[in-house]
């Protein structure tokens, strides 16, 4: 078994190489990344076709896939600490970003009974868990979800009142 594995190592390896670099650069990701994540996919379930046509087929095919995922995973990723406000540098938009903190914050604390206690540990920057909110609250952990659940429902309607509806947008009745 280990000798058809280096076989197709020794086959595929040159083709594999020659498209993840070309594949690698419009996906963003780096070449040998790539070419590794299509080597663990033939590993686990690779070309079952005997002929070298259809493997190098499969391996065209692989590589294109692992480059749309890796596009897609770019797409969805924020780097951990990243706001959108840092991405962007401008300074209207961290004034933007700064001002819907605030009344984010400004709306949880006029929530009513432990809900600004409770939101508050949601949103703290120490990242707490459930043990160590319900913790805190001396509340059971177990009614954490469903406090958290009325809590929300009730900052959204708190903020769906303060935040106007979108306008016709050039058009007057």
């Amino acid at each position: 078994m280990d000798l058809l594995k280096a076989d197709l190592f020794e086959e595929l390896g040159p083709l594999l190489s020659a498209e993840a670099e070309a594949e690698a650069p419009a996906a963003g990701v780096d070449a040998a990344d790539l070419e590794q994540a299509v080597w663990v996919r033939l590993l686990e379930h690779g070309p079952r076709e005997p002929d070298p046509t259809g493997r190098a087929r499969w391996i065209r095919r692989a590589v294109r896939a692992e480059a749309r995922l890796a596009r897609r995973r770019a797409r969805r990723e924020i780097p951990y600490g990243a706001t959108p406000a840092d991405a962007a540098g401008e300074p209207e938009d961290a004034l933007l970003h700064g001002e819907e903190n605030r009344a984010l914050r400004s709306a949880v604390a006029r929530l009513p009974g432990r809900c600004p206690e409770l939101i508050g540990a949601l949103l703290s920057p120490r990242d707490l868990t459930y043990r160590e909110i319900a913790g805190e609250l001396g509340i059971s952990q177990g009614s954490l979800g469903p406090v958290r659940s009325r809590c929300l429902g009730c900052l959204r309607r708190m903020l769906a009142t303060e935040v106007a509806a979108p306008g016709l947008r050039g058009r007057e009745r």
